[in-house]
């Protein structure tokens, strides 16, 4: 079964805020992958981190992976409202990291998948669901680069 790697929103501006999307593309080597969410928020995180709008035409994350599995979409809220802290009010928020973590969860093709997550509190709710979780800091050496390079506190 192939490994997917799945970044949230957060890993991506990361790597966009210092021009590094390429070396996370590389890093992912065909096994990119996000869900609806995730490409939404990247899309509307465009705007301040305007290298983010040439990931969907790149192709390196796929398609966006859709929840519509009655029972999926039940417990992506269940886990966006009393995991992730989201209300009813704002549905999209946490949406990303709920949807992430139920696909991972939940399908099969998935299951042997991995999160990159800078949101410490999301990746241990990940780590206790057994979800194999990674900070951009964790991703192979050769990235160590992009977290530094023209980052605050950087060389």
């Amino acid at each position: 079964m192939r490994t997917w790697w799945f970044p949230d929103n957060t890993a991506l501006c990361n790597f966009a805020a210092v021009d590094r999307l390429p070396l996370l593309e590389k890093v992912l080597d065909g096994r990119g992958r996000w869900t609806q969410a995730v490409a939404h928020e990247a899309g509307r995180s465009a705007a301040y981190h305007p290298r983010l709008r040439g990931v969907p035409e790149a192709g390196w994350l796929g398609e966006p992976v859709e929840i519509s599995d009655e029972a999926e979409v039940a417990e992506v809220d269940r886990v966006r409202r009393a995991v992730f802290g989201g209300s009813a009010a704002a549905p999209t928020q946490h949406l990303g990291e709920a949807e992430t973590c139920v696909l991972i969860t939940l399908r099969a093709e998935f299951r042997d998948s991995a999160w990159i997550t800078d949101d410490r509190s999301a990746g241990a709710f990940a780590r206790q669901r057994s979800i194999t979780t990674k900070e951009t800091f964790d991703l192979p050496v050769g990235t160590r680069s992009c977290t530094s390079a023209g980052a605050p506190g950087g060389p």
